[in-house]
């Protein structure tokens, strides 16, 4: 423990402490380089993960924009009498006018019970009902009946809200208090819709829980006397309709109010007439390549931007120690310098972004493009000829609009052209190809949040970086612990030379007495 002891300058009258501490800086030099070197390749990473970002923001906006027709080739649809029938359209409708004549809606059918039904009727014992369901439109939604588990004393709420919530059945079921009668109404619209009573314990659970009176088994619920006629002493079926119109003027129905010819949807909502009208939608079009130019624009931009951005190599990052001498402000804008060009000139991106400006420009070939445009230019979109904008797209918007209505599909053919031969790929479907290449050469210089430092070349470089740091503060520390010893050995030894001074003295002058 005596080895250890630190004597401060008592016997010399040195400032010990602060001489080891002035040591120790010049020693500590090399350290503070390895923690800026580790520094620099940290920002260096996350400056690669931004253009990373970029890119993949690119990708995303071009994949959810471009590269779908339901984005690209939109339908404009109007009706001259929406009150009467609306409709949309998908991509492939022809542009054309169709006239509707609707002469009856699609409705749903509906059972009620002929029995009063009181609030609070329960169910004795564990029943399980099984029910044979017919759709609006012929359709049967399950191959065996619905089968539902009515436990016992359960309340005609909880009975309704079980039956409200089977999907297969396909029922609004609800209880109108004031006549105590229960009625069953059909999801579905059409004329085809049945409730089949399957088995004997069905029919008694129709008839004791919710009044249907005369339900028996193997008939539909509301002909309770099974001879195909409802009247007022049944349980009352009113029975639904299907939807009756002309169409250009052939006839036909639909069990229900909604369906699609053509590609275009169709919504009846009256009996009336009404005109539809089919053309495509220039605005959607236009507006989606001119949202792609901008995001274009904004990512080339950002990414010269790093590529041009000077290198001020006599701003290291700061030491921790520099940092408690300046004021935030200070460390902010030597930080700023400090951060600035680390990405200067790099191979990556410099390569990444002449690939996809050749992308842009290289001709499109093939079948599917004769006839039709084969190059940005033709539809009014060139590179700006300023240099310094770094390949910037230019807009034409009056000659972009015209190509649009003159062509859509031929367009979106430029675009997303399918082929495995790079001449014939559309711009976009290349572009993808490029970006996607260029991301995966960041990740593997930078990495990603979800990897470790091995995986990728900055983190390896930055393992090996933190082992060094290990290693020289242990080496730190002895050094430190070595000057303390010699300066420790320094003191004693002056204590000691003091000591045999004084016993020198007092001998001296004890002598003389």
């Amino acid at each position: 423990m005596a080895s250890n002891m630190r004597i401060g300058g008592l016997a010399s009258g040195m400032d010990i402490d602060q001489i080891v501490k002035d040591l120790m800086k010049v020693e500590r030099m090399p350290l503070d380089k390895l923690k800026q070197k580790k520094q620099i390749l940290e920002w260096q990473r996350d400056d690669y993960r931004s253009m990373n970002t970029l890119l993949q923001d690119l990708d995303n906006y071009i994949f959810n924009n471009l590269t779908l027709q339901s984005s690209m080739l939109k339908k404009k649809v109007t009706s001259s009498d929406e009150s009467v029938v609306s409709a949309t359209a998908n991509a492939s409708a022809a542009n054309i006018s169709t006239n509707i004549n609707v002469t009856q809606i699609a409705t749903s059918a509906t059972w009620i019970s002929n029995q009063q039904v009181s609030s609070d009727t329960t169910i004795t014992m564990d029943t399980t009902i099984k029910i044979r369901v017919t759709n609006g439109d012929g359709s049967n939604p399950t191959t065996n009946p619905v089968t539902i588990t009515i436990k016992a004393n359960s309340t005609l709420d909880s009975v309704i809200s079980q039956l409200n919530n089977d999907s297969n059945l396909g029922i609004t079921v609800f209880h109108d208090t004031k006549t105590g009668k229960i009625v069953i109404t059909k999801k579905d619209t059409g004329s085809q819709a049945n409730l089949v009573i399957e088995d004997a314990d069905t029919a008694t659970f129709f008839r004791n829980m919710l009044g249907f009176d005369t339900a028996l088994e193997g008939y539909e619920l509301g002909d309770t006397d099974h001879n195909g006629v409802v009247d007022p002493n049944e349980g009352v079926k009113i029975a639904g309709t299907d939807a009756q119109f002309t169409i250009n003027g052939f006839t036909t129905s639909r069990s229900t109010n909604t369906f699609t010819i053509n590609g275009v949807t169709y919504t009846l909502k009256k009996e009336g007439t009404a005109t539809i009208t089919t053309s495509s939608d220039t605005d959607a079009m236009f507006n989606v390549i001119k949202g792609f130019v901008d995001k274009y624009n904004e990512v080339i931009s950002k990414i010269n931007a790093e590529l041009k951005e000077e290198r001020y190599r006599n701003y290291p990052p700061l030491t921790d120690e520099q940092k408690e001498a300046m004021t935030e402000k200070q460390i902010e804008l030597w930080e700023e310098k400090a951060k600035s060009g680390l990405l200067r000139g790099d191979s990556i991106l410099s390569s990444g972004l002449s690939k996809m400006r050749m992308d842009l420009y290289t001709k499109v070939e093939g079948s599917n493009i004769t006839g039709g445009f084969s190059q940005l230019a033709e539809i009014g979109i060139t590179t700006s000829s300023n240099y310094l904008d770094g390949g910037k797209l230019i807009i034409d918007e009056t000659k972009l609009r015209q190509k649009i209505q003159e062509n859509p599909n031929a367009i979106y053919r430029l675009f997303n052209n399918d082929s495995t031969n790079y001449s014939e790929k559309g711009i976009v479907r290349r572009l993808r190809d490029t970006i996607k290449d260029t991301i995966g050469k960041i990740e593997q210089k930078a990495g990603k949040t979800i990897w470790t430092n091995q995986q990728f070349a900055i983190g390896r470089d930055l393992i090996q970086i933190d082992s060094q740091i290990d290693r020289f503060e242990d080496r730190l520390k002895e050094i430190e612990d070595r000057y303390w010893r010699q300066f420790t050995a320094m003191e004693k030894a002056i204590q000691r030379a003091n000591e045999q001074s004084m016993y020198l003295m007092n001998a001296f002058f004890g002598g003389s007495q």
